[in-house]
């Protein structure tokens, strides 16, 4: 037997029903806030403040329909929610709290009070009660006015200091869970690939075994080292983030590292192909120390030692091994 779900139409809805689906989405938008704010809390106190303060309004609203629903129909709520109406908007499930970022809340809290906004525009235009549709137009407003208000909330709690404070905890955020694990494969997949790379090449100075000997090492190499990632740590005591996020960052990275200098071997002149990697090599190495002082706060120098000194002694073994 085969079971479908035929949604309403908003405009067969009736005022009750109308009046009840504003209910119900007041009730699922005040949980979301808060949702977003008990998500929020430990690292964006200041702006989890300002979803507890928008639950509350979203609070208001659901009473002040409640009230008005046993004016008019009585106690007994129809029960309809958004997902019951053809074309009504929908929200984001809150499960998927834990992949959003503090940009994409914020985003998504605006694009629930504008939607908001729309239905209450519509809902008021078709009600016949005076008294309602003054309701639902004040409520219109409201939603409307609600980004303005949101931010008077951000001025009483995202002072200076607080945004300041926000800023970096996300900025330690996005380290931790994609510059860390990035750089960590970029330095594996540019160094340790090195010595496997020249040592077949200047062993047997064919340009295309060279090429896939490098592409296997990359390749493996970032699935290893993705996977070691994601498993190393779930990020829920050290704060590192998702480690699906770390193991993409890491892995991709560690195959970029590698196929970096093993991609010029495509060139069929063998000298050309090895000068070409020496470059290529000459360039991630200074890569990975720019990143480690832009974000790691390493003084360049010191990076640049640490890493070409590093690079240095892996291609020369390399070089030795191949030409052995």
């Amino acid at each position: 037997m085969r079971f479908t779900f035929q949604r309403r139409r908003f405009s067969d809805l009736s005022e009750q029903e109308v009046l009840a689906l504003a209910i119900s989405s007041e009730e699922d938008d005040a949980r979301i806030y808060r949702s977003y704010a008990q998500h929020l809390r430990q690292e964006y106190p200041a702006t989890a403040a300002v979803f507890d303060e928008m639950a509350v309004e979203e609070d208001e609203h659901r009473n002040r329909l409640i009230d008005r629903h046993k004016v008019r129909f009585g106690d007994v709520i129809p029960l309809i929610r958004r997902e019951h109406v053809a074309g009504f908007y929908q929200r984001r499930p809150v499960w998927l709290l834990e992949n959003l970022t503090l940009e994409t809340i914020r985003d998504e809290a605006g694009a629930m009070e504008r939607r908001a906004e729309q239905f209450y525009h519509k809902a008021a235009a078709r009600s016949t009660d005076a008294a309602t549709r003054s309701l639902l137009g004040d409520l219109a407003a409201a939603e409307a006015g609600h980004t303005d208000k949101a931010s008077g909330y951000g001025q009483q709690h995202l002072d200076e200091g607080a945004l300041n404070s926000e800023e970096k905890t996300k900025r330690r955020q996005f380290i931790l869970t994609w510059v860390q694990p990035g750089l960590a494969g970029l330095m594996d997949g540019s160094v340790s690939t090195l010595a496997p790379i020249f040592a077949v090449a200047f062993a047997t100075q064919n340009t295309w075994t060279t090429f896939l000997v490098g592409l296997a090492a990359s390749v493996g190499a970032g699935i290893s080292m993705g996977f070691t990632e994601a498993a190393s740590d779930d990020g829920e005591l050290s704060g590192r983030g998702s480690p699906i996020k770390r193991g993409f960052a890491s892995g991709i990275m560690t195959t970029i590292g590698g196929l970096g200098h093993a991609l010029p071997y495509l060139i069929s002149d063998f000298y050309t192909a090895t000068i070409t990697a020496i470059i290529v090599v000459f360039i991630e190495l200074w890569a990975i120390a720019w990143i480690q002082n832009r974000y790691m706060d390493t003084p360049m120098l010191r990076a640049a030692f640490q890493v070409v000194l590093g690079g240095a002694l892996v291609f020369a073994a390399g070089v030795l091994i191949g030409s052995g």
